[in-house]
């Protein structure tokens, strides 16, 4: 089976080949996404894409993906709205995504941004950076084991969340999830979201999103927030009004917030925008708000063990179509 790769970067392609290998795929990578009719036409002569996340499988470039040939339809990313699903089925494509890869690669970025807000390492190390080395009022920290820690959404990654900061000693973690979670034991307590905005210093979010849901924090959520919260969002863009959050920041509830993922992401992300401007108004806002918002561009998976459990589950996804015409982690 020949396999096209649409954005491998050179650190990801030797899991590429290594599992190519195993599976006996002859498999072509690329660091292109699928964004052009150009990109989109350069999969001739391979059956099955495996895409990633920002690729645009939209009905412009499915269609041309069908003229070609292509039968399988794959993405090594949990989310899958960078697909025209419906239309994709439509054309006949076999279509799967990867529901799971490593938690603590996520939890460990979100636990990294939540401790670099608390102990307001972004801005010190950029004064460093700068040869200004005096400690000011605003570097005056609160230690983790005086915080109450707040995690929401209790599947794979917010329990591994939840086990690292009841590790460092959190005062107390607390939980919510809308389904009543088993197995907890004496690392979160699992309490009702009303309870845990008003007592979290530190919120992370970790629940899912489906498309057309409108965003889970809001003005109402952050309104019931402590006041000098910080929080993290290594989930997706959606889940967050971005204005709501500007409002936060500027008016002090908010004394930090991070994001793994935005709204309208691919117009930044994977992009050098050094000295231009960035058009999207608050998009722009969110980024000059540094250092009280940290930004990084969906670095959550860019670990050796999520890369290497997406490419093993993507191409154990199309070994199954291959050989059963079904597959486990069918898009539906």
């Amino acid at each position: 089976m020949k396999v096209f790769c649409y954005g491998v970067r050179a650190v990801e392609q030797p899991f590429f080949d290594k599992f190519a290998k195993q599976f006996n795929y002859e498999v072509k990578c690329v660091p292109n996404y699928l964004n052009t009719k150009e990109t989109a036409e350069m999969v001739k002569g391979y059956e099955a894409v495996i895409l990633r996340g920002n690729c645009q499988a939209n009905k412009e470039n499915l269609d041309i993906y069908k003229k070609l040939g292509v039968k399988y339809l794959l993405t090594r990313t949990a989310g899958y709205d960078h697909i025209d699903v419906a239309y994709a089925k439509q054309l006949g494509f076999k279509l799967a995504y990867v529901p799971r890869y490593s938690p603590n690669a996520i939890a460990e970025l979100a636990v990294t941004h939540c401790l670099m807000m608390l102990r307001h390492l972004a801005y010190a190390t950029s004064r460093s950076g700068k040869k200004n080395f005096v400690i000011d009022d605003y570097e005056f920290s609160k230690e983790v084991r005086n915080c109450t820690v707040g995690v929401i959404g209790l599947g794979r990654i917010g329990r591994v969340t939840a086990s690292m900061f009841h590790g460092m000693g959190a005062k107390e973690v607390l939980g919510y999830d809308v389904f009543d979670i088993k197995g907890l034991g004496d690392i979160a307590k699992q309490v009702p979201l009303d309870e845990l905005l008003t007592k979290a210093d530190i919120i992370s979010v970790h629940v899912n999103y489906k498309k057309g849901d409108p965003p889970f924090i809001n003005k109402e959520f952050l309104a019931k927030a402590k006041p000098g919260l910080v929080m993290v969002n290594a989930s997706r863009g959606q889940l967050a009004d971005e204005q709501a959050i500007i409002d936060a920041i500027e008016s002090g509830k908010l004394n930090g917030y991070a994001a793994d993922v935005l709204i309208g992401e691919a117009a930044l992300f994977g992009k050098d925008l050094t000295g231009k401007t960035i058009e999207d108004p608050l998009l722009a806002k969110m980024v000059d708000l540094y250092p009280k918002i940290l930004i990084t561009p969906h670095l959550g998976s860019y670990t050796d063990e999520a890369v290497s459990n997406m490419v093993e589950i993507s191409y154990q996804n199309l070994k199954d179509y291959m050989e059963t015409g079904a597959c486990a982690n069918e898009i539906k």
